[in-house]
């Protein structure tokens, strides 16, 4: 959840309460002092405010508390932000958006750190395993099934039509992931389910499946805890069905966000973009046509609440959002109760 919607108060709420808190790398430094566009020092401040995040994601989640950071294999600055992640402290780092075939050797100083890989498919966890047992002798310490059909922000697909392909959905996915990690690997890491979890009777549908965890988003978004500005809620909370669309990224990707005055006036073909940030994807329509926009500093709206310019990403689920909750009565009702 970036740009900054998972950050330290979020993923420390989370840690703190007993469940997995996850900081999205992408763009941390955006309010910070650090970073100026006119210096072009995007990636050295981002890699400072990774670790500064981190620690004080730790203050709030306490020495046992177990925080994970995402990463996008996408992002320029990829290999710097994971290094960034495991010298600042991270437990977990979480990485899709792309394959992350060299994610064990930016992690090579730092054994202790689980890696785990964000796949759609059985064979994209296959390729993964495959490379890393061959040029590192390392194995994945868990996968995250994401469902592009209900999951928010970029989405693990790479036309629109795939986006509803049944191949990719949890029900058809999970159990084939599963399959791979007991009959080839002959390991029993954790396969965790993302993308349409909601509640308790989600738990259970992908339990049943074979998953051994969840991943969770836009219900935590939408938390006291959570570091998005209040009208960045309050636009979830507003959120209807038909607000729910499509949209082809700048990065080359489907994603899903709420249709907004900026958002309708992209699908329209006519949308005026702020001025690239930094170069901080690998592949960027805006930045080699300027047919799109800065996905960076629409993202960086969002979350301060520019609800005419920002792009206001979200899962399916935010048509269910409609007050503020509280971190710990999330996880409670998920699975204390």
């Amino acid at each position: 959840m970036g740009v900054g919607i998972s950050g330290a108060g979020l993923a420390g709420s989370v840690a703190k309460c007993g469940a997995v808190g996850t900081i999205a790398s992408v763009g941390l430094c955006h309010n910070s002092p650090l970073f100026s566009v006119a210096k072009h020092n995007y990636f050295e401040a981002n890699a400072i405010v990774i670790k500064e995040t981190l620690a004080r994601a730790r203050e709030l989640a306490g020495a046992d508390g177990v925080l994970a950071v995402n990463c996008m294999v996408a992002l320029t600055d990829y290999d710097t932000q994971v290094r960034a992640a495991a010298e600042g402290g991270a437990n977990i780092i979480i990485s899709g958006a792309g394959l992350p075939l060299r994610l064990p050797d930016y992690t090579k100083d730092f054994p202790d750190v689980a890696l785990v890989p964000i796949v759609s498919s059985a064979k994209a966890a296959s390729l993964i395993v495959r490379h890393w047992e061959k040029k590192y002798g390392r194995t994945p310490d868990a996968f995250v099934v994401e469902e592009p059909a209900t999951a928010g922000g970029h989405l693990g697909a790479t036309t629109m039509e795939q986006v509803y392909d049944p191949v990719l959905s949890l029900g058809v996915a999970v159990p084939e992931v599963v399959k791979y990690v007991a009959e080839e690997m002959r390991s029993d890491v954790p396969v965790i389910a993302a993308g349409g979890i909601w509640d308790r009777s989600d738990l259970e549908r992908v339990f049943a499946l074979g998953a051994k965890g969840v991943q969770m988003g836009t219900r935590f978004a939408c938390t006291e805890e959570g570091d998005a500005s209040p009208r960045f809620k309050q636009a979830y909370i507003d959120a209807t069905a038909d607000d729910v669309v499509l949209i082809h990224s700048p990065a080359g990707l489907p994603g899903r966000a709420i249709k907004n005055p900026f958002v309708a006036g992209y699908l329209e073909g006519h949308v005026e973009s702020k001025p690239c940030m930094a170069n901080c994807l690998t592949h960027c329509r805006y930045r080699k046509t300027r047919e799109t926009f800065c996905i960076a500093a629409a993202l960086v709206d969002a979350f301060n609440g520019d609800w005419e310019n920002g792009l206001f990403f979200c899962g399916s689920n935010v048509t269910k959002v409609h007050k503020l909750e509280k971190v710990r009565d999330i996880i409670s009702e998920l699975f204390l109760d």
